[in-house]
């Protein structure tokens, strides 16, 4: 399947940042892909300059959850190349997440030709200090215009790129460790094999409670 490629223009194009300047998913590169699923097919798949999008108040995803994402990286190897990292695996976790919570499958050659496309038009943002990458987030999200709950009949796969430092800013060190017993992520039957976000904001409480924690521990030595 062709994608369609709308580049953008100068006045569109952002400042790129230093390697050294980088932190983790609060820059974003120049275009995206984008292709919508409507009346039971997708559409014509598009790589255009990043936008933001316009969503109804009533759009499914922000009442019911139906949204799922991925994340990957093409990592820069000393002679300038490129490269991704078993791209097809990602693609099969998606479509399963995609089951999962009731949405459309993406065909894996086109996931994986979105991103490469994508990486190539965007290769001057993949960092070249060791440590840094370009960071990928396929993502859909159910974008009907409905209240009620039942599978949308739309829907929105995107992907957005981010040149990003380490997750972890001092490295795999060892840490400290909060286990909450009384807050879970994930329960049998439920959905905690899909990559939704309603499985992660519910470590938020705990993520919270970890810091809150450190923070008296600290004074505490003090």
């Amino acid at each position: 399947m062709d994608i369609e490629i709308q580049l953008a223009t100068e006045e569109q194009k952002k400042q790129k940042p230093a390697d050294s300047e980088l932190v983790f998913g609060k820059i974003f590169t120049d275009h995206l892909f984008e292709v919508e699923f409507e009346n039971e097919k997708w559409g014509t798949p598009k790589i255009v300059p990043y936008h933001p999008f316009i969503l109804d108040p009533a759009t499914t995803v922000l009442h019911y959850a139906q949204e799922i994402f991925e994340g990957m990286k093409a990592f820069r190897h000393p002679d300038g190349s490129i490269h991704l990292f078993r791209p097809y695996r990602n693609a099969d976790r998606f479509n399963k997440s995609a089951e999962r919570m009731s949405m459309p499958t993406v065909n894996k050659d086109l996931f994986v030709k979105a991103i490469t496309e994508l990486v190539k038009l965007e290769n001057e943002w993949v960092p070249n200090s060791p440590g840094m990458t370009l960071y990928i987030r396929p993502t859909m999200i159910a974008t009907e215009v409905a209240l009620g709950v039942h599978p949308s009949d739309k829907y929105l796969f995107y992907i957005i790129l981010s040149p990003v430092g380490p997750y972890f800013k001092t490295g795999f060190t060892p840490t400290n460790v909060y286990v909450a017993s009384t807050h879970i992520r994930a329960a049998p039957g439920g959905t905690g094999e899909a990559k939704t976000g309603g499985n992660y904001s519910p470590t938020l409480w705990s993520q919270q409670k970890a810091k809150e924690i450190g923070r008296a521990s600290c004074r505490e030595r003090v």
